[in-house]
């Protein structure tokens, strides 16, 4: 089972890095962790990831994911990137995202037609794309699946695994890892959340966008 992650400039690394460790504890996983090539990637919180694959190393995957973060932005009219997602889409058993690694996939023109999730802040933004925003932690449409913001990508891995190797498996890794939430604050989505914390949230995104893009 080859398992793809894209990772890239200033990615959200739990994203991936949530999903990874999961997936990687898949019976007979491959991990790929890939790039246009193998030099270290700068993260969003500093930290440096190593791609074990450049695009045109990299086999055919059985697994894709796409994760998200500030980074993906200049990734929506990034051929190279977009065109490695194209060639690998047709013989791809599941093609996921996480956050708004959505919409990368969205430029690519694999969302056309399905639902997905997205990072709450972000997700309005696939109906250029031609997919359909649902705002849930999960979305399986067909054989794309796909997580919402960031802390999300746990959850869907833990689900995708139980597709493919059953709620058992699923549960035992689940209980190996300790991942048994309770969170000291619940105001982890919008529909909990105070007004003036979403309202700061936008303007904290907008801001970060200027300062890396500007």
């Amino acid at each position: 089972m080859k398992i793809g992650f894209v990772i890239f400039p200033n990615i959200t690394q739990l994203d991936m890095s949530g999903a990874a460790q999961f997936l990687s504890r898949m019976p007979n996983a491959q991990c790929f962790y890939l790039w246009k090539d193998t030099k270290p990637i700068k993260t969003d919180c500093g930290f440096e990831i190593i791609p074990s694959h450049s695009f045109d190393e990299a086999p055919q995957m059985d697994i894709l994911l796409m994760p998200g973060g500030f980074g993906i932005w200049p990734l929506l009219k990034d051929e190279i990137v977009l065109d490695f997602l194209r060639t690998q889409e047709p013989k791809l058993q599941y093609l996921c995202s996480v956050c708004n690694g959505s919409l990368v996939l969205g430029a690519a023109g694999l969302l056309q037609g399905y639902d997905s999730a997205c990072h709450w802040a972000w997700g309005h933004e696939l109906q250029k794309y031609g997919a359909n925003f649902v705002k849930a932690r999960v979305v399986q449409d067909r054989n794309r699946f796909s997580g919402g913001g960031v802390t999300a990508g746990i959850d869907f891995a833990l689900t995708l695994f139980s597709k493919i190797a059953g709620e058992d498996a699923a549960k035992l890794v689940q209980l190996g890892l300790e991942y048994d939430p309770s969170p000291p604050f619940d105001c982890g989505s919008p529909d909990k959340a105070p007004e003036h914390l979403k309202e700061k949230i936008i303007q904290m995104n907008k801001e970060r966008l200027e300062k890396l893009y500007s």
